[in-house]
């Protein structure tokens, strides 16, 4: 088939991008950047193109002749922006999209979303029916777009709604990083008790869920969380990174009340002049939020079952960092495997 790919030279656009390749389909990646693997994707034959989905001239365009869409484009972890960049980047970018899709027959749009619209879990795991909770606002316009994807859906469009897990792997080049880095550095500070739930998802598990969208007797017009098959305490998931690298760094707990105060006061200092603060309420959510999902409907009704367990992913994300230069050699205390760059 033919399909376009937003937000398509991203760790997670990439990663789907090359697995469509392989197998056999035509593929445009669209994305506001080059990004750290283009010339990577056009010399596996990936046709790319640079723009925003805010550009509805441009969506016209490139969903000319395409059969499948999936729609990974998103402002995300963008800080020296206003809110209303999120605004028209994931609400009326998502819309652009969709207005182009129908009027060129794209026959399925699959919208790439977050299991953040849930908010903080106040009885894990969640499921899709629990409640709508966002606590920011990349958060709350990703969900805002759902209903506009339903909308869509109802005019003749197949749709399908992902809500991914927390992302990792091989081609990450920050989500998970800063948890490697600490573990090398020996001492890990954890900010509260470390038994808030976290849920991971290995990037080539999500490329799966992606890949079972593709047949149209799955999935249609559904809502579903995408997850690995457990979820974990954020202080084990410490643990797991640290036997990964063969390490076992000093866990320090510190009061989470004053790194609460500490990220609401620099966003709001750094925002208003257009710098990156140094800590945030979305980063300091990491240890006191809960994110638990059961991904039960995914398995029954698109046949997702995750393949790659969390010390597989993090064993295989620890090389990649070591293979790509971001930790130094030597970081991993255990006998290397081999490379992953190829």
């Amino acid at each position: 088939m033919n399909v376009l790919v937003t937000g398509g030279t991203g760790f997670t656009g990439s990663a789907l991008v090359l697995r469509l390749l392989d197998a056999g389909h035509s593929v445009v990646s669209l994305d506001h950047q080059p990004g750290l693997d283009a010339g990577k994707l056009r010399a596996r034959g990936a046709r790319l193109v640079t723009g925003s989905v805010t550009d509805a001239p441009l969506m016209q365009r490139v969903t000319q002749g395409v059969d499948f869409v999936f729609h990974l484009a998103a402002a995300f972890r963008e800080l020296d922006v206003p809110d209303t960049h999120y605004e028209n980047v994931n609400v009326d970018g998502t819309r652009n999209a969709l207005e182009a899709a129908l009027q060129n027959g794209v026959s399925r749009f699959v919208y790439c979303s977050t299991c953040g619209v849930h908010g903080n879990v106040a009885h894990p795991p969640a499921d899709e029916d629990a409640p709508i909770a966002p606590a920011d606002y990349y958060q709350r316009t990703k969900y805002e777009a759902e209903p506009i994807v339903r909308a869509y859906g109802k005019r003749g469009m197949s749709t399908v709604i992902l809500r991914p897990a927390a992302i990792y792997g091989p081609g990450d080049p920050e989500r998970f990083f800063l948890l490697f880095k600490r573990v090398a550095a020996g001492t890990f500070p954890m900010f509260g008790n470390g038994r808030t739930l976290y849920h991971p998802l290995y990037i080539d598990n999500l490329v799966d869920a992606f890949m079972l969208c593709l047949d149209p007797t799955r999935g249609e017009g559904g809502t579903y969380l995408i997850a690995d098959q457990d979820y974990c305490s954020i202080e084990e998931l410490v643990q797991e990174v640290a036997k990964s690298m063969g390490r076992e760094p000093a866990i320090r707990h510190y009061p989470i009340g004053p790194l609460i105060v500490a990220g609401h006061l620099c966003e709001s200092i750094c925002k208003p002049i257009g710098i990156r603060p140094p800590i945030f309420p979305r980063r300091v959510d990491w240890y006191r939020q809960n994110r638990a999902f059961d991904i039960g409907r995914a398995r029954r009704e698109l046949g997702y079952a995750p393949t790659v367990d969390l010390r597989e992913g993090l064993r295989r994300t620890a090389q990649w960092y070591v293979d790509t230069g971001m930790l130094p050699e030597g970081t991993l205390a255990h006998e290397p495997h081999l490379s992953l760059q190829s």
